[in-house]
């Protein structure tokens, strides 16, 4: 027979938003499990660069009493940006004078952060879910492919874009918005790959067109971090032999034809095997009527395209979250409906602004439009 534990607060998803709530209510003096589906910490790369704003994601790790850690994994310079057309001119070059309020780090370091900043035992790896359910009273039973199965009061899911605990809540699949990225790496660039390196500088690199582009980002060590992108269908990208690496950077370089080496060879030179990334999407507006005892939050509760808020709302969400818990401990529900009242408007606002960045990405006006938008941002407020 098989034994159901309980755990007053189950979050599902070892992610930057799932870590966040479990160590903000760990500030709080509030217990919590965490469920991850990869085996430990260390199962996998975890992505690149991130710019961490001042507005949610550096506010997220205040409240998690970290933020004094971040300031020490900033990678300096790292903040600036270029945007170059096809040929590659230079049309716009933004170095890091460092007064800006998006310094950027290592995911992997950041996540690091938080991982250490949890009591032991808090998470539990290895714990692929293969269902959840309701048990009455908002207590809801998650079962999980290793055979285990809990019970909770609260359960969370922080568990991303195909999220097991979303149907609980919504109809809501995500769906493709015609855009794939495909990630690429060149390692030791500055003795390896000169011209690539300096195309890149110090930062970000966006090269782009209407409907393709290829964007880059320096990481430590002389790491280029590339993701290129292209508006195709999903049958176009099942069309090529991933198994076959260099045969399909050559495919996706062909895209590229006529276009500068030194940026071309951020996809051909590629030294890593090329990761598919279909860009995705939750409806705008997306939101939930209440269930007693479930929510969600980051890409389970609102995913949308790369627009560089992914990782920071998902940590602000989970700070708001574990704020509202520990601000109403004796009532839940008061603590949730607080809770998703900010967060419905919020995630439809920034997913409105999201479908507007990859449209300066790859729309019709690109690569001016990005530039446009830079020299905007840049203009002083009367």
């Amino acid at each position: 027979m098989t034994q159901i534990n309980h755990t007053p607060i189950a979050i599902i998803g070892a992610g930057l938003g799932g870590l966040t709530l479990a160590r903000v209510l760990h500030v709080h003096g509030i217990a919590a499990t965490i469920y991850e589906a990869e085996i430990s910490a260390n199962a996998r790369k975890q992505g690149g660069m991130l710019d961490i704003h001042e507005y949610n994601g550096q506010i997220a790790l205040k409240e998690a009493g970290l933020f004094d850690q971040f300031l020490k994994i900033i990678n300096a310079g790292a903040q600036a940006s270029k945007i170059l057309d096809k040929d590659g001119n230079v049309l716009l070059d933004e170095p890091d004078d460092g007064t800006g309020g998006r310094p950027e780090v290592l995911r992997g370091d950041l996540r690091q952060i938080l991982l250490n900043s949890l009591p032991a035992g808090t998470i539990c790896w290895g714990h692929k879910v293969n269902a959840v359910s309701s048990v009455g009273s908002g207590r809801h039973e998650v079962t999980f492919a290793n055979g285990s199965v809990v019970t909770t009061d609260l359960l969370v899911g922080a568990d991303g874009a195909w999220s097991k605990v979303r149907p609980l809540l919504s109809e809501a699949k995500p769906e493709y918005v015609g855009t794939t990225f495909i990630e690429t790496f060149l390692l030791d660039s500055d003795t390896r790959h000169k011209a690539s390196a300096e195309a890149v500088g110090g930062g970000a690199m966006y090269a782009l067109s209407p409907g393709k582009g290829i964007a880059a980002h320096r990481e430590p060590n002389g790491v280029l971090h590339t993701y290129v992108q292209l508006n195709k269908p999903k049958d176009w990208f099942d069309s090529i032999d991933f198994s076959d690496p260099k045969h399909a950077l050559a495919c996706i370089a062909k895209e590229f034809d006529g276009w500068a080496p030194e940026l071309t060879a951020l996809i051909i030179d590629g030294e890593t095997n090329p990761v598919l990334r279909p860009i995705h999407t939750l409806p705008t507006e997306h939101r939930w009527d209440r269930i007693l005892g479930v929510t969600l939050l980051g890409d389970a509760a609102h995913l949308m395209p790369p627009s560089g808020e992914g990782a920071n709302l998902a940590m602000f969400d989970g700070a708001e979250l574990g704020k509202f818990i520990a601000a109403n401990t004796g009532n839940m529900e008061d603590a949730l409906i607080a809770y998703e009242e900010q967060l419905f408007p919020r995630s439809a606002s920034e997913a409105i602004d999201s479908e507007g960045v990859l449209d300066m990405c790859l729309g019709a006006n690109a690569p001016q439009s990005l530039v446009d938008f830079f020299t905007s941002v840049k203009q002083p407020v009367n």
